[in-house]
């Protein structure tokens, strides 16, 4: 690790730059361009509220629910985006903002400036002014010991760690740092297949909950040929009825589009590589990476569902 690289957190949020113009106007939108301001509108309140004229952040917006970041509360809250849904929405999941950068302060463009200089206007901001929630200032750090202690922070939802350059203006529309997200591996259940027990294309994975139900956690990545040959030798339609017989399963995370599977009897174990984004009951946002089988481990000694 070079300690001219800092270190920032990688959350688990929408990526959202906020605009307070010094006509009053305010607009919050996301890296695709659209305009999330009506759903926000705790953010809106607050720029006007705290942040000078012809000002512009770049950050990500969060929802903390308990313990951890809940990423499917921002979906909820993009599904209220106007009028009294919104504000019912900003009332029961109130919205952080987590400021990484800053492009304009008080009408001067600071873009052009290095990534050193800008954090000491985004710092010199938060303390002076000061901002106060819903703005929250991300953490940046230039010591390798304590990033790797913030890659202990998982449990909570934050998913690794930014890196950029200190001497880096600010390069619109181009990802400009790098990214390192925790992985580990861990045991699940093949409950169903896309494609055939024979040539399986994804898994499905299921882990059993406290009561002894088989429920569905996640799904790989395609499957390579190697691990599609193995896994077809492995494999065995179920036989009578299936713990998941009659449900349906998303194409993703999100998505209202049914996946074709075919159940499979739950007996194989397989290892599987995973990031430590979840949903509220545990389940993996992302698609996860066949590691490997394991045969040698029985169904039942897979950690249990919401582990």
């Amino acid at each position: 690790m070079s300690h001219e690289t800092p270190r920032s957190l990688e959350k688990d949020g929408y990526r959202a730059q906020l605009a307070r113009y010094a006509d009053g106007r305010v607009m919050l939108r996301s890296r695709q361009g659209t305009d999330m301001t009506p759903a926000f509108p705790e953010i809106a309140d607050a720029a006007l509220a705290q942040l000078p004229g012809d000002t512009g952040l770049d950050g990500e917006l969060v929802v903390w629910e308990g313990e951890r970041l809940a990423f499917e509360r921002l979906q909820q809250r993009l599904a209220r985006r106007r009028g009294a849904g919104a504000l019912e929405a900003a009332r029961t999941w109130p919205a952080h903002l987590v400021v990484f950068d800053v492009l304009h302060l008080d009408g001067t463009d600071i873009s052009p400036c290095s990534y050193a200089r800008r954090r000491t206007v985004l710092e010199t901001l938060f303390a002076h002014t000061p901002l106060t929630a819903p703005f929250t200032l991300c953490p940046s750090t230039t010591d390798p010991d304590t990033a790797r202690d913030w890659l202990t922070w998982t449990s909570a939802g934050l998913e690794g760690l930014c890196f950029k350059r200190l001497a880096e203006p600010y390069r619109a529309r181009i990802r400009a740092w790098g990214k390192y997200k925790v992985r580990t591996t861990t045991e699940a259940i093949v409950g169903a297949v896309t494609g055939s027990a024979a040539a399986p294309r994804t898994l499905l994975l299921g882990r059993y909950d406290e009561s002894g139900r088989l429920r569905y956690i996640g799904r790989t990545v395609p499957l390579d040929r190697t691990a599609a040959t193995s896994l077809g030798t492995a494999l065995a339609p179920t036989r009578g009825r299936h713990p998941w017989t009659g449900r349906t399963f998303a194409a993703g995370w999100g998505s209202r589009d049914v996946l074709d599977v075919a159940l499979i009897d739950p007996q194989l174990v397989v290892e599987v590589a995973v990031d430590v984004a979840r949903d509220g009951a545990g389940r993996w946002r992302h698609p996860v990476r066949l590691h490997r089988l394991r045969p040698d481990l029985p169904a039942r000694a897979v950690p249990p569902f919401g582990a």
